[in-house]
């Protein structure tokens, strides 16, 4: 009986990690174009080193159709992605 439990155990840890590891794979690969502006500016300062190329050809090709609020909002944050 401790043998089939262990391997039942088993198998669970493993559909678990396996299911885990395809639902967070896709968090890896930043597809910025698929955020809105907001989301792109509440999070300047934060995006990895490997990604802020991206980022920014992304953020700028929307800095010509923020609205006022969202232009204020971007220029405040610039701060933060210079000391990238």
């Amino acid at each position: 009986m401790i043998k089939n439990n262990t391997i039942l155990s088993t198998g669970k840890k493993l559909l678990a990690t396996l299911l885990l590891t395809i639902f967070i794979s896709p968090l890896f690969a930043v597809d910025y174009s698929e955020m809105s502006t907001q989301e792109l500016i509440a999070i300047m300062g934060y995006v990895e080193k490997k990604n802020v190329t991206k980022f920014k050809k992304e953020l700028k090709s929307r800095v010509g159709t923020m609205n006022p609020k969202e232009k204020a909002k971007y220029e405040e944050n610039l701060v933060k992605l210079k000391e990238k």
